[in-house]
């Protein structure tokens, strides 16, 4: 068989690749791993978002058998967003597969197979990572690309006003439940219509050691856990107020070697957990023929030979939107007065 006979293996078609780089483990951050956007598959490569102005009002009595009061409909307006491309390409050349091939072991299309997938599986990672970057950051309102600019701003595009809370660690007699309430019924406030189970905070590493550190929250905190407040290490998550602080370090570094936090210093940012239509995440298909108008996947993964068949060029590809459907439920938190 000739070596590059093996890539018009039916084991090499766009479709077969595709099912294979989804089944790669994922390598999710935090964000990922709490399960708050639901996917959602679309057939196109935008996707339009209803936005109903809806306001819950006080029906006035009136006598029986008389015309009831007239009822005003909802405003309602319709925006559309395009929905990113994010796409990956390296080669595989002849001697990279022939060279690893363990003589009498395996065949062509074992070795191959093996190979390619070990490729796809590095460049997953960074497809992943990219992900939680873009999740982390529609938390914070504004999804943002990989080199920090702006891809979608959620409070412009919704018309509405981030909410921001001042917790002043820095002093004692500061009470910060007070906040942590304020918090909670402003998100309450703007859930419009839909429910939630808890509410969640990720927090800067500084952040974090401000409220730990503040004589309130000890006080509280050794009055709920008892010894093991001064035991255990508390940066995975503890509750107070009903409200779960969590610190997040993560960081993803771009094509140019900058980094970019999760979650910025000083900063904490709020939301709902147990949701049912305020988070999602919109997957569109892939710009290749055996996926055009089908719904879109997580990932995909195809192979181009190279001319004279010198080797093959890997793509893999996501296209993925993340939307809050709620912005103002989205809070910061911030150690700064402004």
């Amino acid at each position: 068989m000739a070596m590059l006979d093996i890539f018009n293996d039916s084991a090499f078609s766009s479709v077969e690749l595709s099912e294979g780089i989804q089944n790669t483990p994922n390598n999710y951050g935090r964000v990922g791993a709490l399960g708050l956007f639901v996917p959602k598959p679309v057939r196109t490569t935008s996707v339009s978002i209803e936005i109903n102005n809806g306001v819950l009002s006080l029906i006035e009595s009136s006598p029986r058998g008389s015309g009831g009061q007239q009822n005003k409909r909802a405003k309602r307006t319709l925006k559309s967003f395009n929905i990113p491309h994010f796409s990956l390409e390296d080669t595989v050349m002849a001697d990279d597969v022939q060279n690893i091939r363990p003589f009498g072991n395996t065949s062509e299309l074992e070795a191959a197979v093996d190979f390619i997938n070990e490729r796809m599986s590095e460049m997953s990672g960074k497809h992943d990572i990219t992900e939680e970057w873009l999740l982390a950051t529609a938390l914070r309102g504004t999804v943002l690309d990989a080199d920090g600019s702006v891809l979608l701003d959620l409070f412009a595009d919704f018309g509405v006003t981030q909410e921001v809370k001042f917790f002043d660690f820095t002093n004692d007699a500061a009470d910060p439940r007070k906040t942590c309430l304020d918090v909670k019924r402003h998100i309450e406030q703007n859930l419009k219509g839909d429910t939630m189970t808890s509410v969640h905070a990720l927090c800067s590493s500084d952040y974090f050691d401000g409220l730990i550190s503040h004589p309130v929250v000890k006080e509280a905190y050794a009055y709920q856990q008892g010894l093991s407040a001064q035991r255990d290490d508390l940066r995975k998550g503890f509750t107070y107020q009903d409200i779960t602080f969590e610190e997040y370090v993560g960081t993803a570094t771009d094509a140019d070697g900058a980094d970019h936090p999760f979650i910025p210093a000083g900063d904490a940012r709020f939301f709902p957990k147990g949701t049912n239509s305020t988070f999602r995440e919109y997957l569109a298909p892939a710009d290749m023929m055996p996926f055009v108008n089908t719904p879109g996947q997580s990932r995909y993964a195809s192979l181009e030979m190279l001319k004279h068949g010198k080797g093959v060029e890997i793509q893999t590809q996501m296209n993925i939107l993340p939307i809050c459907m709620r912005p103002a439920v989205l809070v910061r938190g911030s150690k700064a007065a402004s």
